[in-house]
């Protein structure tokens, strides 16, 4: 069984140094830029999108908690954004940590937070998945999501 509850303040820096790490590497991947310029723009994107970071307005912070019968262990985050005029959410990221990935806890935490949402009116769940994320984007397919795009991009830098 998962639960989500709020990611608490203490929690915040934990979880910037995976994504921002994280996030730094597929912008690298992907837009194939400097390890050095990518962590630049990780680090401005979390700074823009998270000014109040646990506290931003409009932004949820989760910690996924899998419940069992001994303990209750942390074991990934999902950060969201609900849109209540159109009844959707946007999922900005969603982990569960590496050394627990495989044993389908991201099926259950998503099925798990699909259920939730619907209960709350959402329609509509959105994310995007970076193009060589074949472990994210097997997950998703598996449980539902579909492509509804594809983001390209060509560098014409000399």
């Amino acid at each position: 069984m998962i639960e989500f509850r709020p990611m608490r303040e203490d929690e915040y820096p934990g979880y910037l140094e995976y994504f921002i790490t994280d996030y730094a590497r597929e912008i690298a991947s992907n837009y194939r830029l400097s390890a050095e310029d990518s962590l630049a723009r990780a680090k401005q994107e979390i700074e823009e999108d998270l000014p109040e970071g646990v506290n931003t307005p409009g932004q949820v912070l989760l910690c996924l908690i899998a419940k069992s019968d001994k303990t209750d262990k942390h074991v990934g985050y999902l950060w969201y954004k609900p849109d209540a005029a159109m009844r959707t959410v946007f999922i900005y990221d969603f982990h569960i940590f590496n050394a627990l990935q495989g044993q389908g806890l991201g099926k259950l935490a998503l099925r798990t937070f699909e259920h939730e949402m619907r209960c709350k009116g959402v329609e509509q769940i959105r994310l995007r998945v970076a193009g060589d994320n074949d472990r994210a984007r097997h997950v998703y397919e598996a449980i539902g999501f579909g492509v509804t795009g594809i983001n390209m991009s060509k560098s014409i830098k000399e």
